[in-house]
């Protein structure tokens, strides 16, 4: 567990999948990201799927909800999706906290890899959200975007991870940078899709920040050109990093990962050579 000032942290792993590098690194030439990104023997590359569940004020705020339990087995195997941790509910019911108690959840974006888990099937087969009692929120241009997918994105927006919760009205739709309880907000961090938003957490005089898929592994905030091929907009994303690098340095801030099995959290540091690095900080997955 992390705390920045009156808010607690806690990070919650929903799986590990294997992707191909060239999704994961894009231009990046084997010979470089070798370093930072061990292949298995299919030539795939880790990715872990980490949700936050942050405390504070009372509320119970769920962030990003990973793949949930809806994929059918065939992609399962696919992706080599794996869950030794048991999934985002069962991490949550280590600290005795069920779906119910659930107050907030924050959607990044609406990719299948980070919104799947809002909802699941009922004993029936009808889709239910998770979090019955939750309000749900993204970013109103992310979700224009999910429900006009095109070629390139319509196998990651599948519409039951999001629009049976806008149509019931439990999904409020944001327009921009957002407060959502005192010392958390979403700030919007566009070039992974146009309405990527990351989660800003400053209380007591520290922060952290919730990056998301702004840089998907550490290495990837460290050098502005390097970004996976999954980014909508990549030369948005390269200055989106640019001016998030600045803000985390000038704020010491802590920086907490989606997929990065090796870094999951860290602070960013600049080397007697100028370079940024960021050095991990030890912190156990629930």
């Amino acid at each position: 567990m992390l705390q920045i000032g009156d808010v607690h942290i806690h990070l919650i792993n929903d799986g590990n999948h294997w992707v191909d590098p060239g999704g994961a690194f894009g231009l990046v030439p084997r010979a470089l990201w070798s370093h930072y990104a061990t292949p298995d023997d299919d030539l795939l590359v880790p990715m872990v799927l980490n949700c936050l569940l942050l405390q504070t004020g009372g509320k119970n705020i769920v962030v990003d909800t990973g793949y949930g339990t809806k994929m059918p087995e065939k992609m399962q195997k696919i992706l080599k999706l794996q869950r030794p941790r048991g999934g985002l509910v069962e991490g949550l019911a280590r600290l005795g906290i069920q779906p119910g108690d659930i107050d907030l959840v924050i959607d990044t974006h609406l990719h299948a890899d980070h919104a799947s888990g809002n909802t699941c099937y009922d004993e029936n087969g009808a889709i239910q959200p998770v979090f019955p009692n939750a309000e749900y929120v993204v970013q109103r241009r992310e979700y224009q975007d999910a429900i006009h997918p095109n070629e390139r994105t319509r196998a990651t927006y599948l519409a039951e991870n999001f629009q049976p919760l806008v149509e019931s009205g439990q999904m409020r739709l944001l327009n921009g940078d957002t407060e959502f309880v005192a010392g958390v907000r979403g700030a919007v961090t566009p070039g992974h899709t146009p309405g990527h938003m990351s989660v800003v957490i400053e209380s007591g005089d520290e922060s952290a920040v919730f990056v998301c898929d702004m840089a998907t592994y550490a290495v990837h905030f460290e050098r502005l050109g390097w970004m996976t091929a999954y980014d909508v907009e990549p030369l948005v994303t390269l200055e989106t990093k640019r001016r998030w690098q600045q803000w985390v340095l000038e704020r010491d801030a802590i920086l907490i990962f989606p997929h990065d099995s090796y870094r999951p959290v860290g602070r960013l540091q600049q080397a007697s050579d100028g370079k940024l690095i960021v050095e991990p900080i030890e912190m156990a997955y629930v």
